[in-house]
């Protein structure tokens, strides 16, 4: 295939594969809405109907996360061996949304929690599957940008969540003898069901198999991939089902990701009381709800710019550290002055701190580029063991005293834990990239010896990348 034909096929290629994953921003922002809305919805009276105290609320909230983290390696160690992802996440979301739809019908804290375990569980297929279809598609150039569109779901969801709210919860209220807050989960849930079907439809497969490509355009797919780190993107023929887990669990990376990305969510959890943070400003639930759109739709622009830059320029610690800076300033601020204007500017702040939460899940598949199954078992089991960050997170915020004070302080330090955390990977990393760099310049001079000596240090090394062709580095 000449150059110039290929750029047209790749052209081509890149157009209907966006056009395709755009379809996974709507389902994160409906992820996302049947996961929060509980939060709008104890504006206008959930709490008091179902009895809750303010830890049973909490236990509500992290219960979901339990079911979560069960949930998701296995689910992506599935999904990394199916030939037709899109059907695997189409029926998942199918089942979350009627299970979200069941959140209307409790009436008791057993009923709730139960709801939210299962919610969690089958929600947790979405996130890392859709990481893992995207991964397989994009180069590591082209990943940082698409994972932003993808997140902007999830920020667009905390903003347009307020806004459905406000619209549900001011208009609903009393029709057909039920209360506001129970027509939010079932409006919502039944949009996701609808999405869910046509989603079996519109998301792609594999770069192998996926409907609605040529045979040219699957082909520059494949070959793509193979060029972006100088390996196909395939597990051997003879992997076994674990062999991906094993994989994982061997290298040190993970674990300092997990613990990382852990501080990193709960340093985010304010995400799951923006409405009652917004509510400290002093006014009525409805400007509470439509306040507390605007800083989402700041941290939506400032994501996609802040990504576009890190692909740009393919560094990744400054792209995470510097929103994770803006969100301390946004958390000092709240914790120093009760000035309504100065706090409703440190939410923007806060808000904007999800910019580097997006590049710090491309950095996690750039990191485990090959074989899939452990990129698969790496993107799950690091999410997964953060939503402990959300389980704590759900406790974070009880403490109300001064506006927050000692809750902003707890978030603080842990942003600060993930500065540190980030520090020490970019520090591995960059280790590894001398010892590729040592290996290419050792194999130059006495390829022979090189040879020999690499089969003895490398091959049982978890790091895969050290025995990878010429020219791969991980981005830093």
């Amino acid at each position: 295939m000449d150059p110039a034909h290929r750029a047209r096929v790749e052209k081509s290629l890149k157009r209907k594969l966006d056009a395709r994953c755009s379809l996974f921003v709507l389902i994160y922002i409906l992820n996302y809405l049947d996961r929060n809305n509980i939060a709008s919805a104890r504006l206008k009276g959930l709490q008091t109907d179902l009895n809750l105290d303010d830890t049973q609320y909490a236990t509500c909230l992290s219960i979901l996360y339990v079911g979560y983290i069960l949930m998701q390696v296995p689910s992506n160690m599935f999904i990394n061996r199916i030939e037709r992802p899109s059907l695997y996440i189409s029926c998942a979301m199918l089942l979350w949304g009627l299970i979200s739809t069941l959140s209307g019908n409790t009436y008791n804290f057993t009923g709730m929690v139960l709801v939210r375990f299962f919610l969690g569980f089958v929600e947790a297929a979405f996130l890392p599957g859709a990481l893992l279809i995207q991964s397989k598609w994009y180069t590591r150039k082209e990943l940082t940008t698409r994972n932003a569109i993808l997140f902007c779901g999830n920020i667009i969801s905390n903003a347009f969540s307020a806004l459905v709210g406000a619209g549900v919860l001011s208009n609903m209220q009393g029709v057909l003898g039920h209360a506001a807050w129970r027509w939010l989960f079932w409006i919502e849930g039944a949009i996701t069901m609808f999405i869910a079907i046509t989603a079996a439809f519109i998301l792609p497969d594999l770069p192998h198999n996926s409907r609605g490509f040529t045979a040219e355009e699957l082909e520059v797919a494949q070959l793509r991939m193979i060029e972006d780190v100088g390996e196909a993107d395939v597990d051997g023929a003879n992997q076994g089902v674990f062999d991906g887990l094993i994989m994982a669990v061997k290298d040190v990376k993970i674990y300092l990701m997990m613990l990382t990305f852990t501080a990193y969510v709960v340093g985010l959890s304010f995400n799951a009381f923006f409405p009652t943070l917004t509510g400290t400003l002093g006014f009525d639930y409805v400007p509470t709800l439509l306040m507390s759109s605007p800083p989402w739709a700041f941290s939506c622009i400032v994501s996609l710019l802040n990504a576009w830059h890190a692909d740009r320029t393919q560094e990744k610690f400054w792209h995470i550290t510097g929103p994770i800076i803006g969100g301390i300033v946004g958390f000092v601020i709240s914790m120093s002055t009760l000035n309504v204007a100065a706090r409703y500017v440190a939410l923007f702040l806060q808000a904007s701190a999800y910019a580097g939460f997006i590049v710090f899940y491309s950095w996690i598949s750039s990191s485990f580029p090959r074989p899939p199954a452990k990129r698969a078992v790496a993107i799950a089991l690091i999410n997964a063991f953060s939503q402990l960050g959300n389980v704590a997170g759900s406790y974070v915020w009880n403490l109300k005293e001064n506006g927050y004070r000692k809750s902003y302080g707890i978030v603080t330090a842990m942003f600060g834990l993930t500065i540190i955390g980030c520090l020490a990977f970019r520090a591995i990393l960059a280790d590894l990239n001398r010892k590729l760099e040592e290996g290419e310049r050792a194999w130059e001079t006495q390829p022979d010896v090189t040879a020999r000596t690499a089969e003895m240090e490398h091959m049982d090394s978890p790091d895969e990348a050290l025995r990878m062709q010429k020219g791969f580095r991980y981005l830093v």
